[in-house]
């Protein structure tokens, strides 16, 4: 494989979650929790596994990551199965190179095949705007034992990939997401 950069295009493959080998698995979490220098807990770990993951590789080594798993998220009074995306990292050396597009591309096709609405939180909001997914303008709450908790410090954080039966979506609604250990969002 040439290197990125110079004509080469990564190899990026999808994998249910429960079929990921555990060796591929464990390599991926290490340059994850290493890419957000060390930000990455246990409990955000767990919150990349139950749906699907795809991967970008350098030869055989993973360098690029991200996961999607399934999430109710309620907007106004609809709820809507989401595709929830978790640990979108790239390895160190390897930034800057096409491999977090090529790993959000391939998620935002599963997220549309699969579900109803995306779903994520991130502090760079200016790379998955340029990939269609919108900022959320409404207030965003975590539904705990029946109750709804303001999670404010969250809306800025918060964006949606809308298609289909989201596509007219209001982004100032309420959002509401279940609660889950470590960050619910």
């Amino acid at each position: 494989m040439m290197e990125e950069g110079r004509g080469a295009v990564p190899q990026v493959r999808g994998f249910a979650d429960d079929e990921t080998p555990s060796h591929l698995l464990e390599a991926v979490r290490l340059f994850v929790v290493e890419a957000f220098d060390g930000r990455f807990s246990p409990e955000d770990w767990e919150h990349t596994a139950g749906g699907w993951r795809v991967i970008a590789f350098d030869g055989d080594d993973p360098v690029a990551h991200a996961a999607v798993v399934p999430r109710t998220l309620r907007v106004g009074q609809r709820a809507f199965e989401a595709g929830y995306v978790e640990g979108v990292a790239t390895r160190a050396g390897q930034q800057r190179r096409g491999l977090g597009t090529a790993v959000m591309t391939e998620i935002a096709d599963l997220v549309r095949t699969n579900f109803e609405l995306g779903g994520l939180s991130t502090g760079r909001q200016s790379f998955y705007q340029a990939l269609g997914w919108e900022p959320w303008q409404g207030p965003s709450f975590v539904e705990h034992e029946g109750e709804l908790v303001r999670t404010p410090d969250e809306d800025d954080g918060l964006m949606v990939l809308r298609f289909g039966p989201s596509a007219e979506v209001e982004l100032d609604a309420p959002i509401v997401c279940q609660r889950r250990s470590g960050d619910d969002w």
